[in-house]
């Protein structure tokens, strides 16, 4: 299916900094609980299936790109505000960021 410009330029996508990482084991998936700063937008949470390439510790200060323009999405006892983007090669995904540092809240255009 091909979108339009107009469908592109209704996804929010930004720029933000991981600042919390917590494990979630009651996720169905190996997933973490991340918060991430996206500047003026304040800090908004997600849980995300990104335990294969990367540890807790590795994400902490990690720049990300998400859309942060979606519903919020329960998952088990948790509250999903953004969905953190990635590469996705089975159950390993590898993060999309900025190559350079990037002010948070920043939008991809």
């Amino acid at each position: 299916m091909e979108l339009s410009w107009n469908d592109f330029t209704k996804v929010d996508m930004r720029v933000g900094t991981v600042v919390e990482v917590a494990d979630f084991p009651e996720a169905r998936n190996p997933a973490y609980k991340l918060w991430i700063d996206f500047g003026e937008l304040g800090i908004l949470k997600s849980s995300a299936q990104i335990t294969v390439k990367y540890s807790k510790e590795e994400l902490l200060g990690t720049q990300v790109v998400a859309v942060v323009n979606f519903p919020e999405k329960q998952i088990g006892p948790f509250m999903s505000q953004c969905l953190v983007l990635g590469a996705v090669d089975g159950k390993a995904v590898t993060i999309l960021s900025p190559s350079k540092e990037t002010p948070n809240g920043l939008r991809i255009a």
